[in-house]
């Protein structure tokens, strides 16, 4: 057995709150000519997005999001060759229980340490497109510069699109409403107040609950099926949402959520994704006209502003900062290994 200890580096953010700890080297091959197949490989034969099978790389994200190195709310993201040489990189997102296929508040956190790094090069006033290739397609995160400094991110998501509205879902709260879109992942939208419920603090706990179980409600929908590539598919979010006062001069609705994401976990921002899915669920329903701004804000009190383009594109826009530099210590010796979970 090697004495040394196994070391990972990490540079962290976070994006409107929510973390986002990026890995770009010392990381074991990875097999697979396109992020999307990496991811696959990633999980596994005979694994889930949320069960993937033990492997090397797994063992990295396992270590970095589980005690007593990361917590169950931890988010990151394994850097890794675009699928052509026309994004800058890809990258393969990870939470607590397996990996993503889209994931906004990374893609804005990406696109600030990017530039902040000078990976990718960026004038001190103006912006810059960093080109991103995630599972589920190629995004864009553009950074905004001033005084030499990145003072906010822009994402640009792939195309969003609806897939069924007014689904009927049980719950332990009663029976209740559920919209379905996808963008990027697929995302059941529910109005905390049908659940009885609102969306600050107090709530979270029951949030969760509800969130889990329409989750689980929806496994088999066929609503939560993407169309193209059947790796898309499941519901990854749930976004109980709630209106609020719209403040004076506003241009378009305001709103907070909290997003339950994999297995009742709670997105800290107010979801990059799940924005997109909110701006699309506000057009159809004639609340978002063209050149109108969705204020979005988390149970955080953190906010994304968002915008609908032609075409089912949504654009996103928050701040992503660091928070630190880290050099992660797996010792041989340590009992815990790759960590726990409580």
């Amino acid at each position: 057995m090697s004495t040394t200890p196994h070391s990972v580096r990490t540079t962290d953010y976070h994006a409107a709150g929510e973390p986002f700890r990026i890995v770009d080297r010392d990381l074991p091959p990875i097999p697979g000519d396109t992020v999307a197949e990496r991811r696959a490989t990633v999980i596994g034969a005979g694994g889930t997005a949320t069960d993937p099978r033990p492997g090397p790389l797994d063992d990295v994200r396992r270590l970095l999001v589980q005690e007593p190195r990361g917590h169950a709310g931890m988010y990151g993201g394994f850097v890794v060759p675009a699928d052509d040489d026309g994004a800058h990189f890809g990258v393969l997102f990870w939470h607590k229980d397996g990996y993503s296929t889209a994931c906004g508040h990374g893609t804005m956190a990406l696109g600030a340490w990017a530039v902040d790094t000078g990976r990718v090069a960026a004038p001190d006033d103006g912006d810059v497109a960093v080109r991103i290739d995630v599972p589920s397609g190629r995004v864009t995160a553009t950074v905004h510069r001033e005084a030499g400094r990145t003072t906010g991110v822009t994402f640009r998501n792939i195309p969003t699109f609806l897939t069924a509205r007014k689904v009927a879902v049980t719950t332990s709260f009663g029976t209740v409403e559920v919209d379905l879109a996808h963008s990027g992942a697929c995302y059941a939208s529910v109005a905390a107040a049908d659940l009885g419920l609102d969306t600050g603090k107090a709530a979270l706990p029951e949030l969760v609950r509800a969130g889990q179980e329409i989750r689980a409600a929806l496994a088999d929908h066929p609503a939560t099926r993407h169309a193209d590539d059947p790796r898309l598919s499941g519901v990854y979010g749930v976004i109980l949402y709630e209106d609020l006062p719209e403040a004076p001069g506003a241009d378009g609705p305001r709103q907070r959520n909290v997003t339950v994401f994999a297995d009742g976990q709670i997105d800290r921002s107010p979801c990059g994704s799940g924005t997109s899915a909110r701006l699309a669920l506000l057009a159809a329903d004639g609340r978002l006209g063209p050149g109108d701004t969705l204020t979005h804000e988390s149970a955080a009190g953190t906010v994304f502003t968002g915008r609908l383009l032609p075409g089912g594109i949504t654009e996103v826009t928050g701040t992503a900062y660091p928070t630190g530099t880290h050099t992660f210590l797996l010792d041989p010796h340590d009992d815990l290994g790759t960590g726990f979970l409580l």
